[in-house]
């Protein structure tokens, strides 16, 4: 693979996994009608490099919201050992629940992972996925804007969220997307719709590359092409962060729309040269 290739994809990876276009439907579209894959050596580590950078981004953006968390992780344990219960629950620690409460419906995905992994070669599904995706951004712009956040979400509403982001683990259904419309289905105010997807994601992208790193070592590591993994891992961690930045301004703004008109461009283009070749 070239440096050139290395930063396409990372690009890529970077841009669709917080845009809400989705990213593993990109990537498929990219490696499956452009070409562009690593020649001669397995994908698997360049993906978990790929994934790690988006994983960065999210840090980056989030890092005050982590830090938080964290804190009120090892406040919850004390609070535990001490058999106290703080009323109100803190906020952050409430959040911590809730991702964890999103992150379960992933564990039903496990054993149809092989499955999913199959539809990346098949573009007729990515192109009609896209579809779908366009379909709910577009709905989303139009429902009453909500006003749940940390502090009055529901158990109930982190668990619809997470049951979209693992319908989104199909390549084509935006990840992102999907949360986000979901979260604001449910009511969350539309900060906290992108706050909680993004924060919702760390867990699945973990919990993706420790199931794709061993795999990466069975095959081997060329370390040969280690400016190649570099390139990619520091463009998706690049990209990734301008990305949140650009999909919060869209959110405050309620502009999902114009995700909408791409992502039905994207999916009908992707039909038609699967069709033509």
């Amino acid at each position: 693979m070239s440096l050139l290739s290395a930063f396409i994809l990372g690009l890529i990876q970077g841009v669709a996994e917080f845009l809400p276009i989705s990213s593993s439907g990109h990537l498929a579209i990219a490696q499956n009608l452009f070409h562009l894959s690593i020649e001669g050596v397995d994908d698997v580590f360049f993906s978990v490099l790929l994934h790690l950078g988006t994983l960065v981004a999210v840090f980056a953006a989030y890092w005050s919201d982590i830090r938080e968390m964290v804190v009120e992780f090892f406040l919850g344990i004390r609070d535990i050992a001490r058999h106290q219960t703080p009323s109100p629950v803190p906020p952050a620690r409430r959040l911590i629940l809730m991702i964890v409460v999103g992150t379960l419906p992933l564990f039903a995905v496990l054993p149809f992972q092989s499955f999913v992994e199959s539809l990346n070669s098949n573009t007729y599904f990515i192109g009609a996925a896209l579809l779908v995706t366009g379909i709910l951004l577009f709905t989303t712009d139009r429902i009453r804007k909500g006003r749940k956040t940390a502090k009055s979400a529901s158990m109930l509403d982190a668990l619809i969220v997470g049951v979209s982001q693992a319908i989104a683990t199909v390549p084509g259904i935006s990840r992102s997307g999907m949360t986000i419309c979901t979260g604001c289905f449910c009511g969350f105010e539309r900060k906290f719709a992108v706050r909680f997807a993004f924060l919702l994601s760390i867990p699945a992208v973990l919990g993706a590359n420790i199931l794709e790193i061993g795999d990466a070592i069975a095959v081997g590591i060329d370390w040969s092409l280690l400016p190649v993994y570099l390139v990619g891992l520091v463009t998706a961690a690049v990209s990734g962060y301008l990305s949140i930045f650009l999909v919060r301004l869209v959110a405050n703004k309620g502009r999902f729309g114009a995700f909408a008109y791409y992502c039905w461009a994207a999916g009908a283009v992707t039909l038609v040269l699967t069709a033509l070749q």
